[in-house]
């Protein structure tokens, strides 16, 4: 299979995270069958709405969105404004203000990778398995 890629760029908004999910709904149906195993597509989606939703939150409040897809991986880029690389907190259990997604994207990812920008922010990527044992 030869690398497809999609691309959503957004700015802050009430409906930005569902946007972005709703893209990489759509990117993965246009993958066809069997392209990606269905417990791996819900995987890729809950990465794309943590990784996005961290970037409105701590990174600036604007984001882009990459999606590719490599023969046994899926790679979800979040590119934002900010400099600073996602850290490992300790989880909130009592106020909510977070600190379980970092945990979860690295535990669901094969590997996470982040990059400086030209333009002094970061680009955080994560890929993820297409098949079960693939």
């Amino acid at each position: 299979m030869t690398t497809m890629s999609a691309e959503c760029t957004a700015l802050a908004s009430l409906s930005a995270v569902g946007e972005a999910r709703q893209a990489a709904r759509t990117f993965l149906e246009t993958l066809g069958q069997p392209a990606i195993e269905p417990e791996h597509a819900d995987t890729v989606i809950l990465v794309v709405s943590e990784l996005v939703t961290n970037a409105l939150r701590h990174g600036g409040g604007a984001y882009t969105l990459r999606l590719a897809v490599h023969p046994d991986t899926i790679e979800v880029a979040v590119e934002d404004s900010s400099p600073r690389p996602p850290r490992t907190r300790t989880p909130d259990l009592v106020d909510g203000t977070g600190g379980f997604g970092w945990h979860m994207v690295s535990d669901l990812a094969r590997a996470t990778i982040v990059t400086p920008t030209p333009e002094g922010g970061k680009t955080v990527r994560a890929l993820l398995p297409r098949r079960t044992g693939g």
